[in-house]
């Protein structure tokens, strides 16, 4: 991986983002992108795009293509303090609750980072009935280590938010793990595509997005969408790996670290795109995984498909092990080829490719 490109995901991932509070990291992609942009501009949402012009060649109107990673991480906001200064919280986004207990935390305050841990009664103190429950949100706490509410209120606000202690962690054989690799591993790819096509004349006039606000319903990619009106709109994201113990194959297909970008085909995706996805990989060497998805994607492809009379779409995903967790884990080699992907498919789309399918 590029050297330059490296440090920007590694300060992706120790930016703090949750959904509604991704000012932080996109101000890092924004340091990223303006060498290689024509103009990078932030929507009244607080999506960040980077656009790079089509090199002119005639009069006809360039295709637009948006590429889309969103830039939003799970996360939790503080609802209450009392009287002992411990925070109550609720969850911002889809968190699996029992994740969540002993990890160590960080609350986001207007001063600065305040690390914290999540608990609940020690199970020694626990009814049999409580044993026997899936806690919620409301048996949970956020512990500053404050001696009251008062020292508490003087570092932390209600609306804060908290997320999991941020961090990239290099593994064994080109595997990473960190928090919020969802999707930051997306944004990173799409804005490694803008810096690979520096100097490349394009037919096409690209517009790459950190969108904002996915992890609660897809909101900065709708408005981002209908803001750039894309002829193609490609979604970069994760999807499950299902190369762990008691994943289930026949469910989400068979899926691995290292095996490349998985190109999405279904009801959500045009079929042009999907075939010039697989064409550009063929023919550049790029290694990639197939699946199947009969329905709406849950994914920034599904709302940029619908942005006003319809886009033709299209959607990578890198594999991930541990979605939705503080130690979800990529291979650094899937987002470098479907950089790479990408690339290619931007070169070889132009005013003349047939998109109705």
């Amino acid at each position: 991986m590029h050297d330059a490109s490296f440090a920007f995901l590694k300060e992706l991932l120790e930016t703090p983002s949750p959904s509604g509070f991704e000012a932080p990291v996109q101000e890092v992609v924004r340091r990223f992108a303006t060498p290689y942009a024509d103009e990078v501009r932030s929507d009244r949402h607080g999506n960040l795009i980077a656009i790079r012009r089509a090199t002119k060649t005639g009069k006809e109107e360039a295709p637009r293509v948006m590429l889309a990673g969103h830039c939003d991480q799970l996360g939790l906001m503080v609802m209450h303090i009392d009287e002992q200064g411990y925070l109550m919280i609720q969850p911002i986004g889809g968190w699996d609750i029992p994740i969540l207990l002993g990890q160590p935390l960080t609350v986001w305050t207007r001063t600065g980072p305040v690390p914290g841990v999540c608990s609940r009664k020690a199970p020694h103190l626990l009814t049999p009935e409580e044993k026997n429950k899936l806690p919620q949100f409301q048996d949970l706490w956020v512990d500053i280590g404050a001696k009251d509410r008062k020292e508490a209120e003087s570092l932390v606000q209600i609306g804060d938010s908290i997320t999991a202690q941020l961090g990239y962690r290099p593994m064994r054989n080109g595997l990473a793990s960190a928090p919020g690799m969802d999707d930051k591993v997306g944004v990173w790819t799409v804005f490694e595509t803008l810096r690979l096509l520096e100097d490349r004349p394009l037919a096409v006039d690209l517009f790459v997005v950190s969108t904002v606000q996915e992890e609660i319903g897809l909101r900065g990619a709708a408005t981002s969408a209908y803001g750039i009106n894309p002829t193609v709109g490609i979604a970069v994201d994760v999807c499950h790996a299902t190369d762990t113990p008691g994943a289930e194959k026949k469910q989400v297909g068979d899926v691995k670290l290292g095996g490349g970008p998985v190109i999405f085909r279904g009801a959500n995706i045009n079929p042009r795109v999907f075939e010039n996805l697989v064409d550009a990989a063929s023919e550049n060497q790029v290694p990639h995984q197939l699946r199947g998805v009969p329905r709406a994607t849950g994914t920034d492809a599904n709302a940029i498909q619908l942005a006003r009379e319809g886009v033709a779409t299209g959607l990578l995903s890198i594999p991930n092990r541990y979605m939705h967790s503080p130690v979800e884990m990529v291979a650094l080699a899937d987002l470098v080829e479907c950089s790479r992907l990408l690339t290619a498919f931007c070169l070889r789309v132009d005013a003349e490719t047939n998109w109705i399918p």
